[in-house]
């Protein structure tokens, strides 16, 4: 079982930080091989440092946004042999703090859209031919995509049309699983930005979803919406 477990591969975006980070540690730790990838390349290296004295590391600094990135994201899927599941977990949050949508600066809500909708389709697209036959898809989503926070417009309907879109590419592609996941409020950076000059100690760290996300890789759940605090239950969604 462990070899078998050697020979899986994750790609994970924006996975220098937050949830991101705590992810690749949680899959390096149950054997996962993996490709990372984020903007921040100085954090990038130090994460791939640490992880690949656990599992095979590829990672590779750059923006999800751009399309010669994406393929080369791609050009590492190969190189691994496929791909047993790709998370997209690189987002923006927008401003801080969130303006309202009437105040929203509409160049930037393009730019929000361009990275928590487009890119990870992108993504998706660019490796398409990587995905091994029942990979798993994860779409990190919040709960802003599910209810009306005032002042989280921006952010949270980029959310919601991210969901959507999983949803028709879950049922579009019946040979894939296609989870989003709500992984709830975090102790994380963004979460921090959310909130400027709150305390957010209470939250708990990324480091607690990650086995709900674990429990998606490893198991045979439907396609469909999940709460990571929730998992074990049914599907708020199911495809």
């Amino acid at each position: 079982m462990k070899k078998q477990l050697q020979q899986r591969t994750a790609l994970i975006t924006g996975a220098s930080r937050g949830l991101g980070l705590a992810l690749a540690r949680g899959l390096a730790r149950h054997g996962w091989n993996l490709i990372l990838t984020a903007r921040d390349e100085q954090r990038l290296r130090s994460v791939c440092d640490e992880l690949a004295t656990i599992t095979h590391v590829a990672a590779v600094g750059g923006d999800v946004t751009a399309p010669a990135h994406r393929r080369t994201l791609a050009i590492l899927a190969g190189g691994h042999a496929g791909l047993d599941a790709v998370i997209n977990n690189a987002g923006a949050l927008g401003p801080s703090p969130q303006p309202e949508l009437l105040e929203y600066p509409l160049e930037v809500l393009s730019t929000v859209f361009e990275t928590n909708v487009i890119a990870p389709l992108g993504v998706l697209q660019a490796v398409r031919d990587e995905l091994k036959p029942g990979a798993r898809v994860i779409n990190v989503t919040s709960d802003a995509a599910a209810n009306a926070y005032p002042g989280w417009g921006g952010y949270g309907s980029s959310k919601a049309a991210l969901e959507q879109m999983s949803a028709i590419l879950a049922a579009e592609n019946p040979t894939l699983k296609v989870y989003w996941v709500d992984p709830g409020d975090m102790r994380t950076d963004m979460h921090q930005a959310a909130f400027p000059g709150e305390d957010i100690s209470d939250r708990p760290l990324p480091d607690v979803r990650v086995p709900a996300f674990i429990n998606l890789l490893d198991g045979d759940l439907p396609s469909g919406r999940y709460v990571a605090a929730a998992l074990g239950q049914v599907a708020v969604e199911a495809a």
